[in-house]
């Protein structure tokens, strides 16, 4: 089992930037793909970052690709994303996600965090 805790949601004005952390326990990670993905209020859960842990090759959404950076610290087994030039489309609560490389979807979800973007 994985254990996925977010934090550093908040209330940030448009142009602005935060940074979420996601600290995992449980298992080391390096036989995972870890990212981000995101929930707006009426819309469907949408992905945002991953980051296969070991070989940290990262892919993002073309919706935040420039302005999102995911990172991870291996020594505290943690995940980040940066987020920089936040947009007021951006609210949403963020969710920290961990699968194995080799399954197809999700297994391990954190509880997520909002992140409200102010125009």
């Amino acid at each position: 089992q994985v254990q996925l805790v977010e934090s550093g949601g908040g209330l940030v004005q448009a142009g602005g930037s935060l940074r979420l952390s996601c600290a995992a326990s449980g298992r080391t990670l390096s036989a995972y793909v870890v990212g981000w993905f995101r929930q707006a209020p009426g819309k469907d859960r949408e992905f945002v970052a991953t980051v296969r842990w070991s070989v940290g090759t990262t892919y993002y959404a073309n919706s935040v690709k420039g302005r999102f950076t995911i990172s991870r610290d291996n020594a505290k087994n943690t995940l980040y994303l940066q987020m920089n030039s936040l947009k007021p489309e951006d609210t949403a609560i963020y969710y920290c996600v961990a699968k194995r490389v080799v399954s197809d979807g999700y297994d391990y979800w954190g509880q997520g965090t909002q992140v409200t973007v102010s125009s």
